[in-house]
């Protein structure tokens, strides 16, 4: 192994750990790992904690054939529930991950101080590109402001050459969550770089067309999924016919309505990020994409009960526009409105 590939892991760890949850002497950290994941980057993590006198906890399990609460029956989730609601901070790395399942929300519920960032099996270049190469307070800027217009409008509409063309209405009762990369307070953090809604239920119609969808073979090939939405739920998958019925059969494995309801919408703006590269953690902040995500929703993002579902997957559109109401915010991936503009100027140049 090359020493600059080990810097890289040093570099990722100490931005993670020390610049962004700020760990602090005495603090109890959990890594959590299964047999996909890289140890080396994983012993990283555990040393870049260790340094400011935090007290690393670096848990390895089984891989789960499954994610989320699919995945139950894989681990040992009395132990992993006790240790996860007794720390201060919980960096997810699982290659098959533990988000959503009821070791997740247990922990969450337990411990109001947790603060958790996922990062799954994302590779050591993967992460460079997602957490480096922006300042925090700049992109917070951005996002916020994002935010408050989404929170001003009444139905998203995003549409993109590939043949999307969706909509949805916004509910205030939901949270609109963005991340900038400032994960030291307690929260529910993913990778920087997004603005996210839930829909409002049974609002959301029309057509996705996916080019990068999580237990389907589309990026970088001619093999083409879309989705049909109607009332907020997988109404037809269409496309390349072969690997539109193996989408098919991995939806109906779940034996559960819920696996086909929209979860999620997420706008990306990672400025690091300006185009899509098959990793699905760094693919769903992409500049100028978004991700649509399905199944299970927690009750902290749709209160009061939150979408059970038994797992939870995600797709991304690149380059999209986007509309708020009659107003365009967005075009072919180029933040074009004029409040919006000044800003993504400042992240990713003129």
């Amino acid at each position: 192994m090359s020493t600059n590939y080990n810097l890289e892991r040093a570099l990722v760890a100490k931005v993670i750990m020390q610049d962004m949850f700020k760990v602090t002497a005495g603090e109890s950290v959990a890594i959590t790992a299964d047999s996909g994941n890289d140890p080396l980057l994983m012993n990283a993590f555990a040393e870049a904690v260790y340094a400011v006198g935090g007290k690393p906890l670096l848990i390895w399990m089984p891989k789960a054939e499954k994610d989320g609460q699919a995945g139950m029956k894989d681990w040992p989730a009395e132990a992993l529930t006790g240790a996860l609601s007794n720390v201060d901070v919980w960096l997810e790395c699982n290659s098959t991950i533990l988000l959503y399942s009821d070791i997740w929300e247990n922990a969450f519920k337990n411990n109001k101080r947790l603060r958790y960032l996922i990062i799954a099996d994302s590779s050591v270049q993967s992460l460079l590109r997602t957490f480096t190469g922006y300042k925090v307070a700049d992109l917070g800027e951005m996002l916020n402001k994002v935010r408050d217009m989404v929170l001003k409008c009444k139905t998203i509409r995003i549409t993109s050459d590939n043949g999307t063309d969706v909509s949805y209405d916004i509910d205030l009762n939901y949270t609109f969550d963005i991340d900038d990369g400032d994960f030291s307070m307690p929260k529910f953090g993913t990778a920087p770089g997004y603005v996210n809604m839930v829909p409002k239920i049974e609002s959301m119609n029309g057509t996705i067309v996916f080019d990068l969808l999580m237990n389907a073979n589309v990026y970088g090939t001619d093999n083409r999924i879309e989705f049909v939405m109607k009332d907020s739920k997988i109404a037809d998958v269409k496309g390349t016919p072969a690997e539109a019925e193996k989408f098919k059969e991995y939806l109906a494995s779940f034996n559960d309505p819920n696996m086909y309801k929209i979860s999620h919408n997420m706008f990306g703006l990672n400025p690091s990020i300006r185009k899509m590269r098959g990793e699905v953690v760094e693919d769903e902040r992409v500049w100028g994409g978004v991700d649509f995500g399905f199944g299970h929703t927690s009750p902290m993002d749709m209160p009061p009960l939150g979408q059970v579902a038994k797992s939870h997957f995600d797709g991304i559109v690149g380059k999209v526009s986007i509309y708020l109401d009659d107003v365009q915010i967005v075009e072919d991936g180029v933040y074009t409105h004029p409040d919006l503009k000044p800003l993504a100027e400042k992240l990713i140049g003129a």
